[in-house]
């Protein structure tokens, strides 16, 4: 299986690098890794100081990490911090980012990278987030002896590790030197398959939208958008989310209701912004709007990236994207407002989207006449979203003190080391 996963990988690089000729985001990936281990060692050098690498796929990963990094860079002050991407759409918008030393796309997992990479960047201590299962590079770790963990991880009997066929990658997971999984069926799972190294803490994505929804951000453009009317405010949408947004917003203008509808879909390409103008023409663009043409636009449609989780304070309502595709976005950002959250029906692995529905302050659709029904009812009776949103706001602080847990056990296993 070993010799399966290392042709895998090399043929998912040579695919990168031929869709590279046709591809931004694939030319991103290929060109961002060109000459990546020298820019690594001139970089890095030698130093007399210990350097923790965390590890995210992509962007989402890297928010759902970011209050252990920054916490990380406070209770360990005499480390140096490197922060690795697999993905541009990460990578991109976080290449500056100021509490890490060092940021990197990641080089393809294979058995000399791996080798490579660890012996260049010397990392005392390894941190994955969430999802990333690279069996190379946890071998050199676990050979170097290098404590390396699992942060806000989620486990499922689906998942190859658990079935007949991945049986021989299990034993990686007990590479790891604690994996912090978000639920307790995780953690049962785990030790159902004898995998014992394992510590329950809920999720970061948690303390990380509570921390935002305390941040400061520029509000005279949404106020004057939303002109006092109540704001729909749908994020990270793709274009099989659009195709009932805009009908039932559509109808729910000509039944005489009075709402702003603020887009801000899941990719931001020139390509995208002009397909969503293009089905709802009056649409105004976020980087074109001013204090004088934004009042009178009904629609207003986000262009840039890294604003949405900041947006969502303005709403009165939220619905969030990916739904009708591989599963839904982050409801977390926009439950922490206090406002109803709806998504499409591929949800069944996010524990959030049950718990929101659970207790009232999510729902989840399928049709147009469900979207346009809930969203009448929402904007229509102010006392039925307020408790709503109240019961989506309370999950989300029941949620926090994820951060604290892992930065307290990594004190506890790093002074076994150290």
């Amino acid at each position: 299986m070993k010799g399966l996963y290392n042709l895998g990988i090399r043929l998912y690089g040579l695919s990168i690098f031929i869709a590279g000729f046709f591809n931004e985001k694939a030319r991103k990936w290929r060109t961002g890794r060109k000459d990546i281990f020298i820019k690594l060692k001139d970089a890095i050098q030698d130093s007399d100081r210990p350097l923790a690498w965390f590890h995210c796929a992509s962007l989402g990963e890297f928010e759902q990490g970011r209050p252990v990094i920054e916490t990380f860079r406070k209770k360990f002050p005499s480390y140096k911090i490197l922060l690795t991407f697999f993905s541009p759409s990460g990578y991109e918008v976080r290449k500056d980012y100021k509490e890490a030393d060092y940021v990197f796309y990641l080089p393809l997992d294979t058995e000399p990278n791996a080798k490579r990479f660890i012996e260049t960047v010397k990392p005392s201590i390894a941190i994955f987030i969430k999802y990333e299962f690279w069996f190379n590079y946890l071998t050199q770790l676990k050979n170097n002896n290098i404590p390396t963990f699992l942060i806000s991880a989620k486990f499922r009997e689906d998942q190859y590790f658990f079935k007949n066929a991945g049986r021989s990658f299990r034993k990686y997971l007990r590479y790891y030197t604690a994996l912090f999984v978000q639920d307790e069926n995780s953690e049962t799972l785990l030790k159902e398959f004898r995998i014992s190294n394992v510590i329950l803490c809920g999720d970061t994505r948690f303390d990380r939208v509570i921390n935002i929804s305390h941040e400061p951000f520029p509000i005279s453009i949404i106020e004057k958008f939303k002109n006092k009317q109540p704001l729909l405010l749908c994020g990270s949408t793709w274009e099989e989310d659009e195709k009932l947004i805009f009908p039932v917003y559509a109808s729910l203008i000509r039944l005489g209701l009075k709402a702003k509808l603020l887009i801000v879909p899941h990719e931001v390409s020139e390509e995208r912004i002009k397909s969503i103008i293009s089905k709802y023409p009056t649409t105004l663009r976020y980087s074109k709007a001013t204090e004088n043409n934004t009042a009178p636009a009904n629609v207003m449609v986000v262009d840039s990236i890294g604003v949405l989780s900041y947006l969502y304070r303005f709403a009165d309502v939220a619905y969030v994207g990916g739904g009708f595709g591989k599963g839904i976005h982050n409801l977390t950002e926009a439950a922490v407002y206090g406002i109803p959250v709806l998504f499409g029906p591929n949800y069944k692995k996010f524990i959030e989207a049950e718990e929101l529905i659970k207790r009232g302050g999510g729902f989840s659709i399928s049709t147009e006449n469900g979207l346009e029904a809930i969203i009448s009812k929402l904007l229509k009776d102010p006392e039925f979203r307020k408790t709503c949103g109240e019961a989506g706001a309370s999950y989300i602080l029941s949620g926090k003190g994820a951060t604290e847990k892992i930065i307290s056990k990594l004190e506890e296993i790093l002074g076994k080391h150290y």
